[in-house]
């Protein structure tokens, strides 16, 4: 064996720790100094410090998200109260506000108008927001506003329906209504295209009423009011007409029958001017008007007085005419005595 190689292999070889060492070096160090009696309780203050700085920032921190979380939520519950506000004011001043001016007659089903007015009485939370500073105070804002959330929608709903019940309950009435009054004027037309054959004017009349009732007997039981009140008119104008022709004939027969009354009445007296009594006075043989006698009255004077004389006659000339002096009147050849 070669003594240099056994020394070189000695050489390599490092020193083994031990525990006595390490306990030596805890104590004091490798040299056998002691460290001071105050390092540990300062670390372990330091330590402390430590831990609690890092929880009073992990505390700030996790109230600060909660905080941010509360706000977050608040403002999220605020846009939703909103929301369901502005519909229900919207509905509330809109077909609300339409149906409120419904009144009880107009309507088939009166307590309709009854609830809607119950609804529109209702009173509306007052909004208060997000203005509380900690997360507890936000946290409660928030409850609360959901709870007025509810509300709105609950309402916003509830009149919706009251208002829909008016709509409906007044579009049956107007539907009634419009049956009613046509019904009534079918009625009246049938009695009128009846009565008025043969004392009309314009027959043509009399067609466009028979047209309308055909015409009206086809949408009396529709649904469609304004369809319907629409064929009530038309009837309407067409009665209206020949009531109109009914009174042209009847002023026309009574203008007709006052023409023959008329005539009759100028050929009556034409006919009376020639009828009377004649009469002799003075000497003058006349004849009286207004007599239906026709006989022929002489009246003569004598020389011993008044009264009939055939010496006094008017004597006949040679024509065979009875002769007159000038205020004598000559009667016509038949009412002439011979």
């Amino acid at each position: 064996m070669n003594p240099e190689n056994e020394i070189d292999k000695t050489e390599a070889l490092e020193p083994v720790e031990t525990a006595a060492a390490n306990v030596a070096e805890a104590r004091g160090g490798v040299d056998g100094r002691k460290r001071p009696k105050w390092l540990l309780p300062l670390i372990a203050v330091v330590c402390a410090v430590v831990l609690v700085v890092a929880g009073v920032v992990g505390w700030n921190m996790y109230r600060g998200a909660k905080l941010a979380e509360a706000k977050e939520a608040c403002a999220t519950a605020a846009d939703g109260v909103r929301s369901q506000a502005n519909e229900y004011n919207a509905l509330l001043n809109g077909d609300a506000a339409d149906a409120a001016a419904v009144k009880a007659e107009q309507v088939k089903d009166a307590k309709t108008v009854e609830s809607l007015g119950k609804e529109l009485k209702a009173s509306a939370p007052e909004y208060e927001g997000c203005v509380a500073e900690d997360a507890k105070g936000l946290d409660a804002a928030t409850v609360k506003l959901g709870e007025q959330a509810d509300w709105y929608k609950t309402h916003e709903q509830s009149l919706s329906k009251a208002v829909r019940a008016v709509i409906e309950s007044k579009a049956a009435k107007t539907l009634e209504t419009a049956k009613t009054n046509l019904t009534a004027k079918l009625d009246e037309a049938s009695r009128l295209l009846a009565d008025s054959d043969g004392k009309v004017a314009d027959n043509a009349t009399r067609d466009a009423l028979s047209n309308a009732i055909d015409a009206a007997n086809g949408l009396k039981d529709g649904n469609d009011p304004a369809k319907i009140d629409g064929a009530r008119k038309t009837l309407e104008d067409a009665i209206n007409g020949v009531n109109a022709s009914v009174q042209a004939k009847t002023d026309a027969d009574a203008q007709a029958a006052a023409a023959a009354a008329a005539a009759a009445q100028a050929q009556a007296q034409a006919q009376s001017t020639y009828s009377g009594v004649s009469s002799y006075s003075g000497g003058a043989y006349r004849r009286t008007e207004g007599s239906t006698s026709g006989s022929n009255t002489y009246r003569g004077t004598t020389s011993g007085g008044s009264g009939p004389a055939a010496a006094s006659a008017p004597k006949p000339n040679l024509n065979g005419a009875y002769g007159c002096t000038e205020d004598c009147y000559v009667p016509p050849n038949n009412l002439i005595q011979h």
